[in-house]
C-alpha cells in the first residue's frame, strides 16, 4: 500500500489518495479523503489522514479483519501495532516505543472520524467508540457555559494518556545569532517577522503586499484558499497584528534592496533561485531554515519563533486574552493549555512571596 499525490483539474489542486497493492485507490478511505476535501480541508490535513488510514489499513490486512466488522478490543490491538517495534517478537528488555503517545492518538482520531463519517452515510454499522463524561471545569467558559453546564460531553473510549509538553523556545541571543546569520535582507525580515509577530509560517508564505499596512504597523492576517504556492492561513477569521516601526523599516529595505522589480503580489518569493519572482513554498522555508541551523547550531524551525514570541509576551504580563487575539486562536483556552505550565522556580517565588505577605 502507498499514499500517492495527485493534482486535480481544473486547478491542479494538490491532494492524496491511499492505493492498495492492486495500485487502485482504497474505495472506503477515497470516499472520505473526497469528503475532507469538499468541505475544504487543507491538503495537508487531507495527507496526514491518508497516511493515517493507510496505516489502519495495513493493520486490517495484517490482522485478517473487515474494517465494517471492528471491535474496541481491535482498536486495541491496534495501539499495541503501532507502539510495538515488532509485534511479533518478544523483548526481555523494555524498548522504546516506535510512535509517541501523541502520534498514536492523533492516528486514532483520524480512525474515529473515518468511522463517524461512514456511519452518518449508511456504509458502515456504529462502532461503540464514544461514551459520556462529565466536561471539567476551566476558568475560561463559554458564552452559553451555562446551558451545557452538568450535561456530559462525547468522550473517545480508548487514547492514550499523553505526558505534557511545553512548547520549544529559543532566547532573544539566539534569535538575534538567526538574524545576523542570514545573509539576505527577505530572510532577515521573515525571521523577524515570525518572532515579532508569531504568526504561522502559513500565513506568512500567503502574505500579499496589500496586508502590510506600513504606516500604521500592522500587518493584517487573510485566510486564502487558492494561494498558488500551497500556503495555508489555518485561522478561519481575518485579524490584524501590531508590529513595531523597526519591523516595517526592515520591510521597506527589502522592497528597496531586493525585490525592487520583480512583480509579484506575494511579500516571500524566489529571488536568487529556483523560479525567479514566484512565491517561495514550504519546501524553500524548510530549507533556509536547515541552512541556518547548521551555521549557527541553533535547532530551529518556524514554529518555535511564534512559540518564543507567545512565551515572550506571557512572561511580560500581557493579558491571555490579547495573546490569543494575536495569535490566531479560536479559543483562549487553547492558549492557556499551550503556553501556561509552571516550572520549579515559579512554585519557589510565589511560595517566597506568599510568606512575606504573611509576615506583614
Amino acid at each position: 500500500m502507498k499514499v500517492q499525490r495527485i493534482r486535480l483539474p481544473p486547478n491542479n489542486q494538490i491532494t492524496w489518495v491511499v492505493l492498495g497493492d492492486d495500485y487502485l485507490p482504497v474505495k472506503p478511505i477515497q470516499q472520505y479523503l473526497e469528503y475532507l476535501r469538499g468541505i475544504e480541508r487543507s491538503p495537508n490535513t487531507v495527507r496526514s489522514y491518508a497516511f493515517h488510514l493507510r496505516l489502519y489499513w495495513e493493520f486490517l490486512i495484517t490482522s485478517g479483519l473487515e474494517w465494517t466488522s471492528v471491535k474496541l478490543d481491535n482498536l486495541a490491538d491496534f495501539i499495541i501495532w503501532l507502539r510495538s517495534p515488532d509485534p511479533n517478537v518478544l523483548h526481555i528488555q523494555q524498548v522504546e516505543a516506535k510512535r509517541t503517545e501523541g502520534s498514536v492518538n492523533a492516528i486514532l482520531s483520524s480512525v474515529c472520524m473515518f468511522y463517524d463519517f461512514h456511519e452518518k452515510t449508511g456504509t458502515s454499522p456504529e462502532i461503540p467508540l464514544y461514551g459520556l463524561s462529565m466536561q471539567p471545569t476551566r476558568r475560561y467558559k463559554s458564552f452559553l457555559h451555562h446551558i451545557t453546564k452538568g450535561k456530559p460531553v462525547r468522550t473517545r473510549l480508548i487514547k492514550l494518556k499523553v505526558p505534557k509538553h511545553f512548547p520549544k523556545t529559543i532566547s532573544s541571543e539566539q534569535v538575534k545569532t538567526l538574524i545576523d546569520a542570514c545573509s539576505r535582507t527577505r530572510d532577515k525580515f521573515l525571521i523577524c517577522l515570525l518572532h515579532e509577530t508569531g504568526m504561522r509560517i502559513g500565513q506568512a508564505l500567503g502574505l500579499r503586499h496589500g496586508d502590510i499596512l506600513s504606516w500604521d504597523n500592522q500587518v493584517q492576517i487573510v485566510p486564502r484558499e487558492n494561494n498558488v504556492n500551497g500556503a495555508r492561513s489555518k485561522s478561519k477569521q481575518r485579524y490584524a497584528i501590531d508590529t513595531s516601526k523597526d519591523l516595517m523599516a526592515l520591510y521597506t529595505q527589502y522592497l528597496i534592496n531586493e525585490f525592487d522589480e520583480v512583480e509579484s503580489d506575494f511579500v516571500f518569493v524566489n529571488l536568487w533561485e529556483g523560479e525567479i519572482g514566484s512565491p517561495m513554498r514550504y519546501g524553500a522555508i524548510a530549507d533556509l531554515f536547515h541552512r541556518l541551523s547548521k551555521l549557527t547550531g541553533i535547532n530551529v524551525n518556524p514554529h518555535m519563533l511564534r512559540h518564543t514570541h507567545a512565551t515572550d509576551l506571557i512572561q511580560n504580563g500581557m493579558d491571555m486574552a490579547y495573546v490569543q487575539k494575536r495569535l490566531g486562536h479560536a479559543s483562549v483556552q487553547t492558549t492557556i493549555d499551550t503556553y501556561v505550565h509552571l516550572t520549579n522556580e515559579d512554585m519557589k517565588k510565589a511560595y517566597k512571596n506568599y510568606l512575606q505577605e504573611k509576615d506583614k
